[in-house]
């Protein structure tokens, strides 16, 4: 064999294996993307001798009329019997998603209720490079496409109860529990007006909740410094593409890649009971954009969040 046909061969064999193992991960992350997951997180933050509360946050569901096993499994979860749910946003991905979504939250809409909108709520998504999603963000926002249908999801959100927080307060009562909300419309696209929702977290609320869609740090602040004991946002999608053992390479936002998804602190190492600092639970979302529906060591979630009571002093 010639030095020139070994050399051949070798690239040929080097190339199939490429195409091998690049069709492997393409069919993983595919099935990631519908290996739809529920985390179950406590967080210490009522006060003592309050019952706890079973809180569902739901993010990023992305629907659209053909997903079926999405629609199917967001119906299961009502048999969770949550005490209250916070949805952050970003729930359509269709210009006929809004009686899907409705319909496949079911009898969870006859639970007590809060929500904000995200950039996908207010704008068809759009066919784009997915690498884009792995650079620095460039400022670019996709306003450019066509509106979706979001005065008819609000509309369905609220005639069955639920709180809109696009940049107001609200007050629910949860099992004798009174939480005092504040909630932003979407930072990505620059829609948060923190002025109409800033000053000190109302003192006689038993919880204070902060709620919105993308995790800027400029909100996660404002919310933390007003005294609000935790923060629920989405956005992030966990990452959606990650690496084993290292995690996000992402947030499409300024929130650092380590705290990408899950129950953290705000600011970054803050201890309970630190002033000025507050809990922060950000979902990976449910969904993808409907060009790229892949996820990879980032399973699509929902959260259902019991929240507890602080320790109390102990006596000397």
């Amino acid at each position: 064999m010639t030095t020139s046909s070994f050399l051949r061969r070798s690239a040929l064999r080097l190339l199939g294996g490429g195409a091998a193992a690049g069709a492997a991960l393409t069919a993983y992350a595919l099935v990631e993307a519908r290996a739809y997951t529920l985390r179950r997180v406590t967080v210490p933050v009522l006060p003592p001798g309050s019952p706890d509360l079973r809180v569902l946050h739901l993010s990023d569901v992305h629907m659209t009329p053909g997903q079926t096993r999405k629609q199917e499994w967001l119906r299961g979860l009502a048999d969770l019997r949550p005490d209250l749910v916070v949805d952050t946003g970003d729930n359509l991905a269709h210009d006929q998603a809004v009686p899907v979504v409705l319909d496949s939250l079911g009898d969870l809409l006859d639970v007590p209720g809060v929500f904000v909108f995200g950039s996908n709520d207010y704008f068809r998504p759009s066919l784009r490079n997915p690498v884009r999603y792995l650079l620095p963000d460039d400022g670019t926002r996709h306003t450019d496409t066509p509106k979706l249908p979001w005065p008819a999801l609000r509309e369905g959100f609220t005639s069955a109860g639920w709180a809109d927080l696009t940049n107001r307060h609200a007050t629910l009562e949860v099992r004798g529990v009174r939480i005092s909300f504040a909630g932003v419309d979407d930072p990505h696209l620059g829609y948060d007006r923190l002025d109409d929702v800033a000053g000190p977290a109302d003192p006689d609320a038993d919880l204070r909740l902060g709620v919105a869609h993308a995790p800027y740090l400029r909100v996660l602040d404002r919310f933390a410094a007003d005294g609000y004991d935790a923060v629920l946002a989405g956005h992030t999608h966990g990452g959606q593409v990650c690496v084993p053992g290292i995690g996000a390479l992402t947030t499409n936002c300024d929130l650092e890649p380590a705290r990408a998804k899950g129950l953290h602190r705000h600011p970054a190492g803050s201890r309970p009971g630190d002033p000025g600092s507050s809990w922060l639970h950000v979902s990976a979302g449910l969904g993808t954009s409907p060009y790229a529906r892949i996820r990879v060591a980032c399973r699509p979630e929902a959260t259902l969040l019991t929240l507890v009571a602080t320790p109390g002093p102990t006596g000397g």
